[in-house]
């Protein structure tokens, strides 16, 4: 990262290969070996109303061992877009490894070339492989205006773990907060191919813009967050219940949005549709033939395969064990669990770890 070539004709070849990159992730996407369909139309066209702004805003260099704490969410927004209250966070993680939490939730991993996302900004918490105790951001981030981008450093001497941070905000109830459709936060490890070739040439020429570029954001850093979000949420989206048929018309619905609200929020409850259409307000055989016409699948069905999402991704990047995930997603025993998710998956959830986890 020392010595690096900032001239006009590099940046313009690191854009170039972003730009041929994000033209063929969507193939990369096609590729990953999934059990059900991606429904990848339907994908694409919710993502692609998406309206997001934002930038690249800092780069920070952690060395073992460290930890720290953000600010809380809405002093977070306000910090990086004056009069708003609310963004959406991610990292990307150049070298090294490290994890982040948010509340009591568990540890998500993340190693290099991986993208955490924070879809509500909250307040959370990273760390690396050593234990540390935690301090505030405030401790080594000096307060803005910043006069360049910003390079954060945190810890003692020991193994190097090196993020980039960017910040997008958006109106879509994708990123409503009160809907909750995404888990706090999560970690996409783009599969190999295109699609981490891709990550990886947004990461470098994210550090180049933090010792080239100010932190207000230019066209150039603007857009490349942009395009990044869209491409992991593609990623991370590829797995959704309903994805392939209303799945985004529905949290734009005013019987399902509710509904679907609480489902996500709360998916280890064992729901039953009465209570659920009570806790929506609206009747059961509404809720039911609402949840039929625009996401073609009954309400438990519909929760049965989010609750399989979200341990895809607590199996992918957390340390929990089988029976912790099962309990995280409404299942008392761990058989159960595993012949649900191997029915949705197509493999064990033993297998899938084994798999895919961060490493």
């Amino acid at each position: 990262m020392e010595g690096r070539s900032h001239d006009h004709d590099h940046d313009t070849g690191v854009h170039d290969r972003v730009t041929t990159a994000v033209a063929t992730t969507a193939g990369a996407v096609e590729r990953l070996p999934r059990p059900r369909g991606h429904g990848t139309e339907a994908l694409q066209q919710a993502i692609g109303v998406l309206r997001l702004n934002g930038a690249i805003f800092l780069r920070a260099e952690y060395r073992e061992p460290w930890a720290y704490e953000s600010l809380p969410g809405p002093v977070t927004a306000a910090f990086l877009r004056p009069g708003s209250d609310r963004v959406i966070l991610f990292h990307l993680v150049a070298t090294g490894r490290c994890w982040v939490t948010v509340d009591d939730g568990p540890r998500h991993w993340a190693g290099a070339g991986d993208v955490i996302v924070l879809p509500y900004g909250d307040q959370h918490r990273m760390g690396g492989l050593a234990d540390a105790e935690p301090v505030s951001i405030t401790t080594f981030m000096d307060n803005p205006p910043w006069g360049r981008m910003p390079v954060l450093r945190h810890g003692a001497n020991g193994r190097l773990t090196d993020v980039v941070c960017g910040y997008l905000h958006s109106q879509d109830p994708l990123f409503n907060p009160d809907l909750r459709v995404f888990p706090p936060v999560f970690v996409v490890r783009p599969p190999p191919g295109t699609a981490a070739e891709w990550v990886r040439a947004n990461i470098a020429f994210a550090l180049e813009q933090t010792t080239t570029s100010p932190p207000e954001p230019a066209s150039g850093a603007t857009r490349l967050p942009e395009l990044l979000l869209i491409e992991v949420l593609r990623l991370h989206l590829a797995t959704a219940p309903a994805v392939e048929g209303g799945w985004a018309a529905a949290l734009r619905d005013p019987v399902l949005a509710p509904a679907i609200a609480l489902l996500h929020r709360s998916p280890e409850r064992k729901w039953t549709v009465p209570e659920l259409a009570r806790a929506a307000g609206v009747s059961r055989s509404v809720l039911d033939a609402r949840f039929r016409q625009v996401l073609g699948c009954s309400p438990i069905r519909y929760l049965t395969d989010w609750r399989m999402h979200v341990a895809q991704d607590l199996l992918t990047s957390t340390d929990l064990g089988v029976l912790g995930v099962a309990r995280r997603v409404g299942y008392d025993a761990e058989e159960a669990f595993s012949r649900a998710f191997k029915r949705v998956h197509g493999s064990s959830p033993s297998a899938w770890r084994a798999a895919y986890a961060v490493r």
